[in-house]
């Protein structure tokens, strides 16, 4: 068997993605403009909410989310309480929390699919003195699989917590038939190589609220005055200029909200347009990679927990959990099958209790997240991206069996 190289993601440079590029290099212009506000209204249909705003990066977007949801009149979100949010997943996602003034508060997951649930947030709340020391919800749908919202949204409204649903690598998945992000007050999208729509390095919010955009468009160009989608000033037109104005005060230089530097640019929105008007075919090829090599891997669903397969999941990659650590500990089983060209990754650890960032609080979350505790030490990933073909798909199948197969019985 002739050695392959199996990547976790991958992104092919093809003639419509270099003919994206060359459009953007021929305009003359690099900075956000007609490509940015493009892919923002085509990603908003996609999506199938009013709005959508680019950002630099995913971490870009939940950021500016937090911050809209501050400085919004109607979201009653305050600095330093506390947000309900999942251990397991990248750690940008607690990060944005913490540097947006907010203390993560984690409650645990669903072994299957990786997410918090609604009982574990009930839970927590119930057990809580004081329900003002909360302002938000931040789910993640990790993987593609999809949180139940419904459950998430109804303790959302009972106990008057907004909700900020984190999609950054769930594009496309489908619950109860509406797409994951257009189901909250706002949501968080990234679109780093690896996610199932891809533009190297750049995030985006979806929201319905016009509220929301509006201030999000002034936060991620440091708090400016200006909040329109595209600049008109070339033209002499400025809604934000007064006549009367003696002050002599140009409103991409006037500040009226502390912000960011997270706009994003033209090369990254041309590219991801590539991709997003393939994002059907990007997902149904992922999910008939998943498919087979969960028939292909079944035989061993003794020893490894593969991916629960559901048609309405866009999948980000192909999660496996091992069932006996002791006999098959993941750091060997990684290095054997990366040795054997495939590439794996961890799944991302439980954030209070294995990531070097949060020890402080270990002690706290001591024994309170089993299932976390359990994914973070014990689940990794592969890939199952679009690019893979049936000989690829059969090369890991045939690697498991060569590494686990003399094993198993």
């Amino acid at each position: 068997m002739q050695k392959k190289q199996i990547k976790v993601g991958d992104f092919r440079i093809g003639e419509a993605e270099k003919e994206a590029i060359k459009e953007v290099l021929d305009s003359g212009r690099i900075s956000e403009d007609a490509k940015v506000r493009e892919f923002e209204e085509l990603f908003a249909k996609y999506i199938t909410t009013k709005y959508a705003i680019a950002l630099s990066s995913g971490t870009a977007a939940l950021m500016t989310g937090i911050t809209a949801m501050i400085y919004g009149e109607s979201t009653n979100v305050m600095r330093g309480t506390n947000v309900i949010t999942a251990p397991i997943t990248y750690i940008a996602t607690s990060n944005a929390i913490v540097t947006t003034g907010f203390n993560p508060v984690y409650v645990d997951i669903d072994l299957q699919t990786f997410v918090i649930t609604p009982e574990n947030i009930k839970k927590h709340l119930e057990n809580t003195n004081n329900i003002e020391e909360y302002s938000f919800l931040l789910p993640v749908h990790l993987m593609g699989y999809a949180c139940n919202m419904d459950g998430i949204n109804k303790i959302a409204h009972d106990y008057g917590l907004q909700v900020f649903e984190d999609s950054s690598q769930a594009h496309g998945t489908l619950y109860k038939g509406k797409k994951l992000g257009s189901l909250s007050l706002l949501s968080a999208f990234s679109f780093y190589i690896a996610h199932n729509i891809q533009a190297g390095e750049m995030g985006a919010l979806t929201t319905n609220d016009y509220e929301i955009i509006r201030l999000s468009r002034k936060i991620k160009a440091n708090g400016r005055v200006c909040d329109c989608p595209i600049c008109t000033r070339s033209k002499g037109i400025c809604p934000k200029l007064s006549s009367n104005d003696k002050e002599d005060l140009d409103p991409r230089f006037t500040h009226e909200l502390v912000g960011y530097n997270f706009k994003t640019m033209e090369f990254q929105a041309a590219l991801a347009l590539t991709q997003l008007k393939r994002a059907d075919w990007i997902k149904e090829k992922r999910l008939e990679n998943v498919k087979y090599l969960n028939e292909g891997l079944g035989k061993f669903s003794d020893i490894l927990q593969l991916p629960k397969f559901d048609k309405d999941v866009s999948y980000m990659a192909y999660p496996i959990v091992i069932k006996d650590p002791n006999r098959f500990p993941r750091r060997k089983l990684r290095a054997e099958f990366e040795r054997q060209g495939i590439e794996t990754r961890p799944l991302f650890g439980c954030i209070p209790n294995q990531q070097p960032a949060f020890k402080h609080l270990r002690e706290k979350y001591y024994r309170a997240l089993p299932n976390a505790d359990y994914i973070g030490k014990n689940a990794f990933y592969i890939g199952c991206h679009q690019y893979l073909d049936q000989e690829d798909l059969d090369y890991m199948i045939n690697v498991f069996e060569n590494v686990i197969g003399d094993k198993g019985g």
